[in-house]
């Protein structure tokens, strides 16, 4: 790949599809221990039908990752970046050994103690979540879009990996005894072995990559000061550019609250985004669908078609002529998707399972393709760090988003006994 550097030579950089298959596997990495969770919630139903845990899990892993990304997002232009990602991969790899361990150690036994065990490690999975979302996000900003959308296409892709793995281990153990107990363990092995994964890419492969190194070098020379870990990591130990010394002003930046303010309209974007799909995916889908020919597969053919056709709406913003880029029209577009709450409650109420297929998957298109518009078009004509702070923003608002919607969707059970 071609790049102009600041004196208009052309700049040959190599990596660009290495690095977005890392960024695709580092996005899978984001959310496979969460989604893991979330997919196996059949298993956590059977172990503890008296607590929602299709519900309390969501409950409890948000107000962590929400709390958390507000630190380090306040924080960010200090904060370094390299050491944020690094901990946040390790923490998911290591909870998810944990949860493991602890179906082991309690060999698959219900009770409260073990609920409040997989509570506690659905608030770890927040944690890390914060730290790793909203990292790579921030850093990818100031790089290229297909970088960010690659991440966030591996963020769905997580969601589908773990709804095909699903299909396959309930199926393969579906008549044995214990089935659902041996796919969930299985599942969580393999999810383990990926999370470590992803800490060898981003500590060791990632830094290295040409184009990586060219843009972090670029960010730091825009005064950038969260990248000089992964530059050095790469090799690079950056120092304020000949044109910073010159000209001062090089160095400035927007504070946070004046990138809110010039992009308010994107971060109510992303909050309402989530706040409609979170409050039906995946409590309604899992517990308010009615009773329907596939029995115990419905939740699982639901929960994989929206994760299907959430990664196929991440990848449709790739060609430019159907990218939605106007402000006011991805605003339109989003406020016209809250028809689908009532829709859903009449669909629930009186369709069949080919009409909620239908709308769950429409529910999944439309939160991808919204997703990479906005996050791919906001940091546009921005410095380095300035992209690195609005990304960090963008991602905290899409948390509030779920947060807000993982507590409406509670609002389904009303006159059901809550």
């Amino acid at each position: 790949m071609t790049i102009s550097n600041e004196s208009g030579a052309p700049v040959m950089l190599e990596g660009k599809f290495a690095s977005m298959v890392v960024c695709w596997l580092l996005g899978i990495g984001c959310l496979f221990s969460w989604n893991s969770m979330v997919t196996i919630e059949d298993y956590y139903v059977s172990l503890f039908p008296r607590y929602h845990p299709a519900r309390v899990l969501t409950l409890v892993y948000q107000p962590f990752a929400l709390g958390t990304l507000a630190i380090l997002a306040y924080n960010e232009a200090k904060i370094n970046t390299r050491r944020r990602n690094l901990f946040g991969y390790s923490l998911f790899f290591i909870s998810t050994l944990l949860v493991l361990v602890l179906d082991l150690a309690t060999s698959g036994k219900g009770g409260i103690g073990t609920y409040i065990g997989i509570c506690v490690l659905s608030g770890a999975f927040g944690v890390a979540d914060a730290h790793v979302q909203g990292g790579m996000v921030g850093d990818l900003s100031f790089m290229l879009p297909e970088f960010i959308q690659s991440f966030l296409a591996g963020l769905a892709a997580s969601g589908a990996l773990t709804s095909v793995l699903r299909l396959i281990t309930k199926a393969a153990f579906e008549n044995s005894q214990d089935g659902l107990r041996k796919g969930a363990i299985l599942f969580f092995a393999i999810c383990t072995v990926f999370e470590l994964l992803c800490v060898l890419l981003y500590a060791f492969v990632f830094p290295k990559l040409p184009i990586v190194k060219y843009f972090r070098s670029k960010a730091a020379s825009e005064g950038s000061k969260t990248v000089s870990a992964d530059l050095a990591a790469g090799g690079i130990h950056s120092q304020p550019g000949p044109q910073a010394e010159e000209d001062p002003k090089q160095m400035e930046r927007f504070s946070n609250k004046e990138l809110f303010i010039q992009n308010i309209d994107y971060a109510l974007d992303m909050f309402l985004i989530f706040v409609l799909t979170l409050s039906i995916f995946p409590g309604f889908l899992s517990e308010d669908t009615g009773s329907h020919s596939l029995g115990s597969w419905y939740a699982l053919v639901l929960f994989a078609m929206y994760n299907a056709w959430d990664l196929i709406g991440r990848y449709i913003p790739l060609w430019k002529c159907i990218k939605l880029e106007s402000r006011k029209g991805l605003m339109t577009v989003i406020l016209s998707r809250f028809l689908l709450v009532p829709t859903f409650y009449f669909t629930a109420k009186y369709g069949d399972q080919g009409w909620m297929i239908m709308l769950t998957s429409f529910l999944g298109l439309s939160n991808g393709y919204l997703t990479v518009c906005v996050l791919t078009s906001a940091p546009k004509g921005y410095k380095g760090p300035e992209q690195n702070a609005l990304g960090n923003i963008l991602v905290l608002f899409l948390l509030g988003g779920i947060f807000a919607g993982v507590t409406l969707d509670w609002l389904w059970l009303i006159g059901k006994g809550w």
